[in-house]
């Protein structure tokens, strides 16, 4: 099923650049697999994919501490202040940064043990009260604060937009924080030269990818629906 489902998923990124006039080298497909085995996993690795997203941490550390091959991790969920320290230096990015006092956080634990971490402002682009996420207009203030943070860089911007039936309706929010990357990275702060964009789930990364998305997060689209135990 998971070699299928890639199949299906990689043709769609395909057409969707080919759309947009991007190359295809431009969008690094995440495999979500959290709640999956790693018989899945492994599944999706013999398909060529070599970078997976995971939501929390103890999952995360369970599953690097069996697959033991070189592969990229991303943590994409909700990150804990008091969990930093479990995952600096064991994924290639976090996505999920959302508050100046987690970045804080992060700051001090690479400190400690003389990691850099990099990092992606999670901004809550559509105002829903039930997620996660900076404000629009409070972002270009706490990156500016970050800026200043030895250990950490900021490589851009990731948002979850709202669940929809029709894609179309997340086009103007993903339109929205590409022109918010855009214009934070006009303004020249020093140590910020941000080109990444996580954005896109397994129901719009399609169109995440038209407005220039350089991540999409596919879990379902890739493993099927979640098992909840």
């Amino acid at each position: 099923m998971v070699t299928e489902n890639l199949k299906t998923v990689e043709e769609k990124i395909r057409q969707a650049c080919e759309r947009s006039m991007r190359e295809r080298s431009e969008v690094t497909l995440i495999a979500v697999s959290k709640t999956k085995p790693v018989s899945m996993i492994r599944e999706a690795m013999d398909s060529g994919i070599v970078t997976f997203g995971e939501n929390k941490v103890q999952e995360l550390l369970e599953k690097q501490s069996v697959l033991k091959e070189p592969l990229d991790w991303h943590m994409i969920g909700h990150l804990q202040r008091n969990k930093v320290r479990q995952v600096v230096g064991r994924v290639k990015r976090i996505h999920s940064v959302d508050s100046l006092r987690l970045a804080e956080q992060i700051q001090k634990d690479c400190e400690k043990q003389g990691l850099t971490a990099d990092i992606l402002i999670e901004v809550n682009i559509a105002g829903e009260e039930t997620k996660f996420g900076l404000k629009p207009e409070e972002t270009e203030r706490v990156i500016r604060e970050i800026a200043t943070y030895p250990n950490v860089r900021v490589r851009g911007l990731m948002t979850i937009a709202p669940f929809v039936e029709n894609p179309e309706e997340n086009r103007v929010h993903f339109r929205n924080l590409h022109k918010l990357l855009v214009d934070i990275n006009s303004k020249n702060i020093d140590n910020i030269s941000m080109g990444e964009l996580s954005m896109g789930m397994s129901g719009d990364y399609e169109v995440a990818i038209e407005e220039g998305a350089t991540y999409v997060r596919v879990g379902t689209g890739i493993f099927g629906s979640r098992q909840y135990i």
